[in-house]
């Protein structure tokens, strides 16, 4: 005969029982899934480029621009501008254009440089020049007989000579060779040709621009002197200077 301690301990037995096989058929709950990678958008880009990228002025280049993946454009000294095109600009000075390209993937920027030449001086006036003045300071140089050689006191002439016309820019001369009346016309001619020339190389070697001195020569047709003596013939050996008008 089983006693009421008995039946109850028979009691929870079987109620653990039942407990433990209903929770041995319970299946476990997965773990949510994780949620979806939120989606990125493209960086921009931009390029901007400036053809021909140096300009006299007055002139005019064309600039041309780039963007992808922007939804908001910009170049400074022009303002909001499509996502790609082309503008003629004609700037006053040297500029560079800055481009910025912004969108919902970030912003991003680009230049490009447009340099305008300096104006170009315009040309000096032809200084005048009193022929009296001139000829005070820009000496003959005197040659040996035969001879187109520059001799040193006629180096230091037209070392002096050169200095002038250094300081005066604008002024053209013409050096014209010049001979004693010994020897044939043809002869002379080349002679005075000759020093003309060695007369000319010593102003170019001196400073000055030999676009602005011109030769010709005289051989014995021009005589400074007529008497048949050395003093006069020396008179007539020269290479001599006048402004050229």
């Amino acid at each position: 005969m089983k006693t009421p301690q008995h039946r109850h301990f028979a009691s929870l037995i079987a109620v653990a029982t039942l407990t433990f096989a209903a929770g041995c058929h319970k299946k476990a709950v997965p773990p949510p899934p994780p949620p979806p990678p939120a989606a990125t958008s493209p960086s921009p880009t931009a390029s901007i480029t400036v053809t021909p990228d140096s300009i006299n002025p007055g002139g005019s280049a064309v600039l041309a621009w780039k963007t992808t993946d922007a939804t908001e454009i910009s170049i400074d000294g022009i303002g909001t501008v499509n996502a790609y095109g082309t503008q003629n600009v004609s700037p006053t000075e040297s500029t560079t254009y800055h481009l910025v390209a912004r969108g919902s993937g970030g912003s991003t920027d680009a230049t490009a440089r447009l340099t305008v030449s300096a104006a170009a001086a315009p040309p000096q006036a032809a200084e005048t020049m009193n022929e009296q003045i001139f000829e005070q300071n820009v000496k003959p140089a005197f040659f040996d007989y035969d001879s187109y050689e520059i001799r040193p006191d006629a180096q230091t002439i037209l070392a002096q000579d050169a200095s002038f016309l250094a300081a005066h820019p604008t002024l053209k001369v013409v050096i014209g060779g010049y001979c004693d009346d010994r020897g044939s016309a043809e002869y002379n001619l080349a002679l005075g040709e000759n020093r003309a020339n060695a007369a000319k190389q010593a102003l170019v070697n001196g400073g000055v621009s030999p676009d602005r001195v011109r030769t010709v020569s005289y051989g014995k047709e021009k005589q400074f002197c007529t008497q048949a003596d050395e003093a006069c013939y020396q008179q007539n050996r020269r290479a001599g200077f006048s402004l050229d008008q």
